[in-house]
């Protein structure tokens, strides 16, 4: 396959992670309103170029892929604006604000053939990848439940970003953080039946939650119980998956979240403690570089990304689901 080129709309924190994850591909231009950033982005590609206009971008010769990390309100617009354009896509979640957003998105998709991926990077993480090849090995047993706790503490100002107003957002920390723990969920127990909860706002003056509390059901009864939080003080990334023959807890993303890890339970059968194998990854964060090869890869053999649309969709129903239960609770 030849050297795909690539453009990235939106160079904040995740655009630059992008860029330094590309691996073969090549960056060729690089959108952002603050132009200063595209620019500085820009110059540490050779002949890549800068813009501030997104669709110039979109218009530069050679470029065969776009990566939309901008805020929520413009990733369905954009997405849909390179799949007209016949570029594959990979955008970050949640992919738009809501379902009806992310529809067009997929019916855009469908009529283009070209691919999307969506940028659930958590699934890369090694412990992550890790727990994933053990469950899917058999090692855990038939599946029972989930347990996820994810949170940060926010910052000075953080009620006044953008992630705070809901036309710009779609929602709060479940639709930013929440996400990402309904998509781990589902990657162990299938797809949710029943779906239960509520979000809060317990502490930032904000129009949008702070807080959200999940149930949910497979309609094998397989559980998820997670909660998202950005007054979670000390950041915490903790997910348990239990099956009836062993469990694994994967902690930590690195960085302030603390060191990344999984341990691994294994019932024995006189039962008692169990047999206990712990695995630390202390080095570099990697995920990004997983994530956008195997994008490569699908784009090279011609396969639906494992991280789609679908995949976008299920988790923003249950955000709408739990926000429809909770229209009077964001508000402290």
């Amino acid at each position: 396959m030849a050297t795909l080129g690539v453009a990235i709309i939106g160079c904040g924190l995740v655009g630059q992670k992008r860029a330094q994850a590309l691996g073969p591909a090549r960056l060729v231009a690089c959108a952002d309103v603050d132009l200063g950033r595209a620019q500085a982005l820009a110059t540490k590609a050779s002949g890549a170029v800068s813009f501030r206009s997104w669709e110039d971008a979109l218009r530069q010769p050679g470029v065969d892929l776009v990566i939309v990390s901008t805020p929520n309100r413009f990733l369905a617009k954009i997405t849909r604006a390179a799949l007209r354009e016949r570029k594959h896509v990979l955008v970050e979640k949640p992919a738009a604000r809501s379902v009806s957003e992310l529809e067009g998105i997929m019916a855009e998709a469908s009529s283009t053939g070209v691919k999307v991926r969506v940028g659930f990077n958590h699934r890369y993480h090694p412990a992550l990848r890790k727990a994933r090849q053990l469950w899917a090995e058999g090692s855990l047993g038939e599946m029972m439940f989930v347990r996820g706790r994810y949170g940060h503490g926010g910052r000075l100002g953080y009620e006044k970003e953008w992630r705070s107003d809901p036309a710009q957002s779609g929602g709060g920390e479940l639709i930013d953080q929440g996400v990402h723990l309904i998509d781990l969920a589902r990657c162990f127990l299938g797809e949710f039946s029943e779906v239960c909860g509520f979000s809060h706002t317990y502490f930032w003056n904000m129009p949008v939650d702070d807080n959200a509390f999940l149930l949910l059901k497979t309609p094998e009864k397989r559980c998820a119980f997670l909660h998202v939080s950005c007054t979670e003080w000390k950041n915490l990334f903790s997910l348990e998956v239990s099956g009836k023959n062993a469990k694994l807890h994967a902690e930590g993303l690195g960085g302030s979240y603390g060191v990344e890890r999984l341990s691994y339970y294994r019932m024995l059968p006189r039962m008692g403690p169990p047999e206990t194998t712990i695995w630390e990854y202390p080095m570099g964060d990697d995920s990004w570089q997983a994530e956008f090869g195997e994008f490569l890869e699908d784009i090279r053999l011609d396969r639906p990304p494992a991280a789609g649309l679908a995949d976008a969709r299920a988790a923003l129903a249950i955000v709408e689901r739990i926000y429809a239960e909770s229209s009077d609770d964001h508000h402290p």
